[in-house]
């Protein structure tokens, strides 16, 4: 048990080191939380900062996942006497994932006011099996081409990961994981699909990845 509380606060820790805030902070820029849509994420980092800021916003958001679901997580744990515990060593990598996404949504550093834990999830699933990205990412490119709202993207990305983990059979830590991590990008997604039901959500026309710097949505 010792193990996986000192992991899931490391992961937390990790998680609460905010790529856009870290960003501007160091190369004096604009907190993007006053920006925009007012979320601290690659994606409003996008949209108000441009292409070269978003990229390195991202990798950090990535990063931090990849770092909680790969070498934190399987680390050995030098401070446990007795060794691990039988049958609680599989929940550590679930735990380390779940602890990142909640830093990186809320980041004890900056005021608890962190991003949507998309990018940080995609590190997550990296770190656990690059394969499980395969079906998450075409489903939010499809869902963004056919429907234009990212959110919504976002949301039916995470839940074609949960679905995807009980199809492959990948155990009850593992789905316990998925579940939770569709639930918590559910959950900050609230106020898109809102607006979406509003009819006020912003609508992408393409990717913005492929959009000039200074176009339009």
């Amino acid at each position: 048990m010792m193990e996986l509380l000192i992991k899931g606060g490391v992961s937390y820790l990790l998680g609460s080191i905010i790529g856009s805030l870290l960003v501007a902070y160091l190369t004096g820029g604009a907190d993007i939380r006053t920006l925009g849509s007012g979320n601290a994420g690659a994606t409003n980092a996008l949209r108000t900062q441009g292409r070269k800021f978003a990229f390195w916003v991202l990798l950090i958001d990535v990063g931090k996942g990849w770092i909680a679901t790969a070498p934190v997580a399987t680390a050995p744990f030098v401070l446990g006497a007795l060794g691990p515990m039988p049958g609680l060593q599989e929940w550590s990598v679930p735990v380390c994932g779940i602890a990142v996404m909640l830093g990186h949504v809320y980041p004890v550093f900056f005021g608890f006011r962190g991003g949507k834990g998309v990018a940080t999830l995609v590190g997550v699933v990296l770190g656990i099996s690059g394969w499980l990205l395969v079906p998450m990412i075409l489903t939010w490119l499809i869902a963004v081409m056919l429907f234009g709202f990212v959110g919504l993207a976002s949301v039916l990305g995470a839940i074609t990961l949960a679905v995807t983990i009980a199809l492959r059979n990948l155990g009850v830590p593992l789905l316990v994981f998925g579940i939770a991590a569709a639930l918590l990008i559910l959950f900050t997604h609230r106020a898109n699909l809102a607006r979406m039901r509003a009819g006020t959500e912003n609508r992408v026309r393409r990717l913005w990845l492929f959009r000039p710097r200074g176009g339009h949505a």
